[in-house]
């Protein structure tokens, strides 16, 4: 009897810790945001996407995974007023020039590793637009029920090619950089 009680309370000890060790917190898709920001020779533009669904995975006060996806029929124009080149550049954005939205309609972030820093984690994963999956690595600050965090994304690793400098020759100042700048606000 006494070895099936310590076994019974083994078992409950184990399950409770496995249960309390990882906990996936969901990221409240609606109240999050990302901005972003493209730039060319002669200026830059900047705009917005939508969160479609993301959770991180935490062990203690450790991230151990997540997984984010992003609307990319959200993709928004913000610094041009409509009638003004609005519609035109989300219009261009979302063609197969850039994002090819009509057959890649979400982009997504799969959590691979992350390590505590002084400032919060490094996070590396795999970053998947139009189709394409490549490594990325980025720092994440968490605070309380929020994380943050800005990083820059080489849209050519992603067969965006468009206007860049490193593939096509005499673009002069219609050349667009190959790095657009993510700055994106997580709420749990």
């Amino acid at each position: 009897m006494k070895t099936r009680l310590k076994s019974l309370i083994l078992a409950i000890a184990i399950i409770t810790s496995a249960s309390t060790f990882a906990q996936k917190k969901e990221i409240k898709a609606s109240e999050s945001k990302i901005n972003w920001v493209g730039k060319k020779v002669t200026g830059e533009h900047s705009g917005t996407l939508n969160l479609s669904e993301g959770f991180l995975v935490f062990e203690g006060e450790n991230i151990t995974g997540g997984e984010f996806v992003v609307d990319m029929t959200t993709l928004k124009v913000t610094d041009l007023e409509a009638g003004n080149g609005k519609e035109k550049l989300e219009g261009h954005l979302n063609s197969d020039d850039f994002f090819g939205v009509k057959n890649h309609k979400t982009a997504k972030l799969v959590v691979s590793k992350a390590k505590k820093t002084d400032k919060g984690y490094k996070i590396a994963g795999e970053l998947t637009i139009k189709g394409k999956t490549n490594p990325i690595s980025f720092d994440l600050a968490v605070n309380g029920d929020g994380a943050s965090t800005k990083l820059m994304v080489d849209r050519t690793k992603y067969d965006i090619k468009y206007g860049s400098g490193s593939f096509f020759d005499n673009l002069g100042d219609k050349t667009i950089s190959d790095e657009f700048e993510l700055a994106v606000e997580l709420k749990m």
